[in-house]
């Protein structure tokens, strides 16, 4: 950056007035952050209060679209498929099967 001491007249001047600029435009600012305007009151809106008849309306409401929905899956619930089973001729195959393997494995080991 240039030193004060090596610039013109005309740079001085022109320095002089956007430093002028920069303070009014601060002065700005800070008349805007500090006027009551900037800061509007906001005023609490009243809740709303709900009658006692008015919710015994919506909850019996409630519990009538529950109801319609749960005694409309009962009727529609899907049916359980029976568990597979298996035959005894079946386990006994499985269980010759993996005793072969069992004895095929620790004969090996000898």
């Amino acid at each position: 950056m240039n030193s004060i001491t090596n610039l013109s007249a005309r740079q001085l001047r022109r320095a002089a007035e956007i430093k002028e600029k920069i303070q009014s435009l601060e002065s700005e600012l800070n008349r805007i952050f500090t006027s009551p305007e900037a800061t509007p009151v906001m005023e609490a809106k009243p809740k709303r209060k709900m009658s006692p008849a008015a919710r015994a309306k919506i909850a019996a409401a409630q519990r009538a679209r529950w109801a319609k929905l749960k005694g409309a899956k009962l009727a529609v619930g899907p049916t359980q498929k029976a568990k597979r089973r298996m035959s005894a001729a079946a386990r006994s195959k499985i269980s010759a099967a993996a005793k072969a393997r069992w004895a095929k494995v620790k004969a090996a080991k000898k």
